[in-house]
Parts: C-alpha cells; sequence; structure tokens
C-alpha cells in the first residue's frame, strides 16, 4: 500500500474525470484541484478517511479549459497528478 492518485481518465477531459486516491494509514485526507498558480479551484476531500483507496469523479463544468493540478495530502505524504481540461 501506499499514498498515491490513479491515473485520471480521461484526461484530457471535458468536463468530468474520475480517478481514485488511496491512503496507507487511517487519517485526515485533504484533495483538491489547484490551477497553474497553485490557487484552490475545488476541494473534494477534506476529513478523517480510513486506510483503503476512494472513487473520486469531478466535473469542472464551471472551470475555463487549461492544466489542472490534482494534489493529495495525508500525514506527511502528497501526491499530485497534472490534468487538463479541453473545452
Amino acid at each position: 500500500a501506499t499514498y498515491s492518485i490513479s491515473d485520471a481518465y480521461p484526461n484530457p477531459f471535458n468536463p468530468v474525470t474520475s480517478f481514485e486516491y488511496t491512503i496507507e494509514k487511517d487519517g485526515l485526507v485533504n484533495l483538491g484541484i489547484y490551477d497553474i498558480n497553485g490557487r484552490q479551484v475545488a476541494e473534494l476531500v477534506n476529513g478523517f478517511k480510513l486506510a483503503g483507496s476512494y472513487p473520486v469523479v469531478w466535473n469542472a463544468n464551471d472551470l475555463s479549459s487549461g492544466v489542472y493540478m490534482i494534489k493529495m495530502l495525508s500525514g506527511s505524504n502528497t501526491a499530485v497528478q497534472k490534468i487538463m481540461l479541453i473545452k
């Protein structure tokens, strides 16, 4: 087990993409989407989760085309993935 984000699919996407995140140990998880300037544009998970894998579906309908980052923090662990929204 590890701390990771699976490959988002589809990617590039319009306007919905899905992925799953995995945490090795029970703990607080913060999972957000950030634009290329580092601003958080969506908060998808913020709370205590048991160890395991969790599916996430994100709809970016209200955002403009561009590159975004999925970023997960859990304890001292970070996972990041780049995704591209093309409208």
